[in-house]
């Protein structure tokens, strides 16, 4: 093997090496810790709209999304979103 050819692949070893080391000792990401959810989904429509509507609901935060399926850009489209539990506080506060 030729001299060049080995102070390389001695180089390349050590950059790699850097490499490893920057990455094993560097900042770890922390998971954030949440519950595991249940969620219930229910099918619908909304005026205005062709395609039907999927209402997706999260039961351990009590968040609802609507979703709807576009066949012509074959994209899952959110068309609203809404936190039960404020509007269920909200409500209150109006009686």
């Amino acid at each position: 093997m030729k001299r060049s050819s080995l102070r390389s692949l001695i180089i390349l070893n050590g950059c790699l090496l850097a490499a490893l080391v920057a990455v094993t000792f560097g900042p770890t990401a922390v998971a954030q810790l949440r519950p595991r959810s249940t969620y219930s989904m229910a099918a619908g429509t909304v005026n205005g709209i062709v395609q039907g509507v999927v209402y997706i609901n999260d039961e351990t935060t009590n968040e609802v999304v609507a979703l709807s399926w576009y066949e012509n850009q074959k994209r899952l489209v959110g068309l609203g979103y809404r936190n039960m539990s404020m509007d269920a506080a909200q409500a209150a506060q109006n009686r």
